[in-house]
């Protein structure tokens, strides 16, 4: 089983990713880690230096060219669903599951998060929960084309299981 994790950032990909594979026994990747160690700089740094085109390219390249296990739980980036044919693709090569959370949900979370996101730097409050409402509302097309979407408030590892088809 080959399993996309998808949603906004701050929806628990990552966490419930390891959660997920460690409860079913696979392997865990996160892509962002792998695109980060392919262009040998971190994800904000090459935003910056090449621009959000290239950026979008690199992740798109990162994600077909990864070898993957048979089993395996991948936690992805917030925006890549949302570009060229990244989400098709993933459907093609596995399942996708999307853990959606209602915009203030979202803010709420990443303003207490420990790590500083280029995208929403400086935002706080209102302007963090209207930019999250205003981003969701570009993405959640993408997002809601998932093999499954759960609600990301009250989930269980074991309702993920589940959700999936555990071996």
């Amino acid at each position: 089983m080959r399993v996309f994790i998808i949603g906004f950032m701050g929806c628990g990909k990552t966490t419930w990713g390891r959660k997920l594979a460690n409860h079913l026994g696979v392997e865990f990747m996160d892509l962002d880690q792998v695109l980060e160690a392919k262009a040998g700089m971190t994800i904000a740094e090459y935003f910056t230096e090449h621009g959000q085109d290239a950026f979008r390219e690199l992740e798109s390249r990162v994600l077909k060219e990864t070898d993957y296990p048979e089993d395996v739980i991948v936690s992805t980036g917030g925006g890549l669903p949302c570009f060229f044919d990244n989400l098709d693709w993933m459907n093609a090569n596995g399942q996708s599951l999307y853990i959606k959370l209602s915009p203030k949900t979202l803010a709420e979370r990443l303003d207490k998060g420990k790590t500083t996101r280029p995208l929403i730097a400086g935002k706080h409050g209102e302007e963090l929960v209207t930019f999250i409402a205003e981003k969701l509302a570009e993405r959640e097309g993408f997002y809601n084309r998932a093999t499954h979407v759960v609600n990301g408030i009250d989930m269980s590892v074991e309702m993920l299981a589940d959700t999936v088809g555990s071996k």
